[in-house]
């Protein structure tokens, strides 16, 4: 998967874990490197499992068009498929399989 970032400052962030762990916590800079693994090895976005501990879901609102994956409850991470247009099903929804690019949004508690 290729991984982009928001901002340059948010790359650093999650470039260093000395940085993970001085902006999000010792226990969410683990569970951030972790999920980073897991999307760094996946081929496209249907790889990634919907199921804890890492629960990709979409989500919805304000928040339309971006997903995120479990972190240490209740923090998520936040990103979105980097696809212009992006790659839909017959029935209109995304097809996960053909998204290979992504962009990292924010580590956030949205709840």
């Amino acid at each position: 998967m290729i991984i982009d970032f928001k901002t340059k400052k948010l790359e650093k962030i999650f470039n260093s874990e000395k940085e993970l762990a001085r902006e999000y916590g010792k226990k969410n800079s683990r569970a951030i490197m972790r999920r980073m693994a897991v999307i760094r090895a996946a081929i496209h976005l249907a790889e990634i499992s919907h199921k804890p501990p890492t629960r990709r879901h979409e989500l919805t609102g304000s928040q339309k068009g971006e997903f995120a994956v479990d972190l240490d409850h209740p923090f998520r991470l936040v990103f979105k498929p980097n696809h212009n247009p992006l790659p839909v099903k017959d029935d209109g929804g995304l097809d996960l399989s053909q998204i290979t690019n992504i962009t990292i949004l924010r580590v956030e508690d949205y709840h």
